[in-house]
Formats: C-alpha cells, sequence, structure tokens
C-alpha cells in the first residue's frame, strides 16, 4: 500500500515508510500473529523481548538501523510513522472486508465500523480512504458474503 501512494505523499520520506511497513510486524514471527484485540500485554512483552534480542543479534549498523526506525515507529510524532500505522491498520480492515462473514468474531461487527479513524484524521486523503472502507464493510454487513 506505501508503495502505492508515493504520489499521494510527495513531501514524505515513502521508502522509509515502506521499510517500516516491512520490518512492523517481525515480532509475530517469534510469537505468532495474536489479534490486537486479544493480544495482552504479556504478549506484547515477550514480542518485543524476543524482538529486541533478534535485532541485537545483527550486524551493528543493521541493527542501529533498525533500532531507529522501531523508535520513531513507537513514537508516532513523524509523517512516515503514522502514514505507516494508519496503513497497517486499514489493511487490517481491508482483510476483514474480504473475508468470509463467518470469520468474523462478534466484537468485529462494530470495530471495524470505528477501528482506525484516529490513526488517520491527520490526513485528508487517508481518512477519505477510511471513509470508502467503512461504505465496504457496511455493505458487506447489509448483504451478507454477496
Amino acid at each position: 500500500m506505501a508503495l502505492l501512494l508515493r504520489r499521494e505523499f510527495p513531501d514524505v520520506d515513502m521508502d522509509k515508510v515502506v521499510d517500516m511497513c516491512l520490518i512492523h510486524d517481525l515480532g509475530e514471527c517469534f510469537t505468532g500473529d495474536i489479534p490486537s484485540f486479544v493480544k495482552t500485554d504479556s504478549d506484547r512483552k515477550t514480542e518485543d523481548i524476543m524482538l529486541e534480542q533478534w535485532v541485537s543479534s545483527l550486524p551493528e549498523e543493521v541493527a542501529a538501523d533498525l533500532k531507529s526506525l522501531y523508535a520513531e515507529m513507537d513514537a508516532q510524532e513523524t509523517k512516515e510513522a503514522k502514514i505507516y500505522k494508519a496503513l497497517d491498520k486499514l489493511e487490517a480492515l481491508i482483510q476483514h472486508n474480504e473475508s468470509p462473514l463467518s470469520t468474523w468474531s462478534e466484537n468485529e461487527y462494530e470495530l471495524n465500523k470505528t477501528y482506525a479513524f484516529g490513526n488517520v484524521e491527520f490526513s485528508e486523503w487517508l481518512t477519505d480512504l477510511r471513509k470508502e472502507i467503512l461504505k465496504d464493510t457496511l455493505d458487506k454487513i447489509d448483504n451478507g458474503d454477496a
């Protein structure tokens, strides 16, 4: 998604956004993909510890680059970090819209209506995209899996 949005954000280092998107879920290699609404603080701590150990085992300059990216991603202060986070959440919503309703948990019906709006509010373009995803969500719920 980040690769396709280069022209929408000409003032942003989209190479950095792509890098963030590539590495953001690396911790799940160690713990598995636990849905955010199920993931506990203990799960997050285990994932963080294992990821930190792995990153630290890499060559020094590579580890430093990754640590810098993770720190920027965690701080959520730069436009690059905000775009990566918004895309991560929007992609999850798109996946839900593409999957059969039978795979949705009960809480996802309401969650999919409100999720990620706070993460896109910094960008009119991403806010418009979120609204389009919401239309798809509501159509899916109203029409079933058709």
